[in-house]
């Protein structure tokens, strides 16, 4: 039987390191499992999961040119329980409620940007800007303190 993507086989665990677990495929190819892939919850020791010499189910994740076979154990258990699942609808998702946001006061404008005059010079725009500018900092000032002083009660 050759090896294909996707396909599902079992093979002998024939070496466990840090990183992973090496697996005796049929035909006496050999691939690695990752740490990543050997079970669904987060892994700190590969050996806590699998011991030498057992036999496991693997799904061949890719095949590189040079031969390197990468596989995973959780997704061949994946794919057998979802397999072997009755066919059910699948729940209905609700989108959870958004977070109520409070509305933030409107002040009014006093210099409301008008379209610049080609009469204006560029210290004329500069100057309006800076204005404007200075007005809206201190709206935000007067917000802010407004706001910090009903939450020392």
């Amino acid at each position: 039987m050759e090896l294909e993507v996707g396909s599902i086989v079992e093979g002998k665990v024939s070496g466990i390191t840090k990183f992973g677990a090496f697996v005796a495929l049929p035909e006496g190819k050999s691939g690695l499992v990752h740490i990543s892939e050997v079970a669904n919850a987060f892994v700190s020791d590969v050996s806590e999961h699998v011991q030498m010499g057992q036999t496991v189910k693997v799904k061949v994740l890719s095949i590189s040119p040079e031969g390197k076979i990468n596989l995973s154990i959780k997704r061949a258990v994946e794919n057998r329980a979802v397999d072997n699942r009755p066919a059910e609808r699948a729940p209905a998702f609700r989108r959870a409620p958004e977070p109520r946001k409070e509305a933030a006061p409107v002040y009014p404008q006093p210099f409301a940007s008008a379209p610049a005059s080609v009469d204006q010079t560029f210290e004329d725009r500069l100057k309006k800007f800076m204005q404007e500018s200075d007005s809206r900092i201190a709206d935000n000032r007067i917000y802010a303190e407004h706001r910090s002083r009903g939450r020392r009660r």
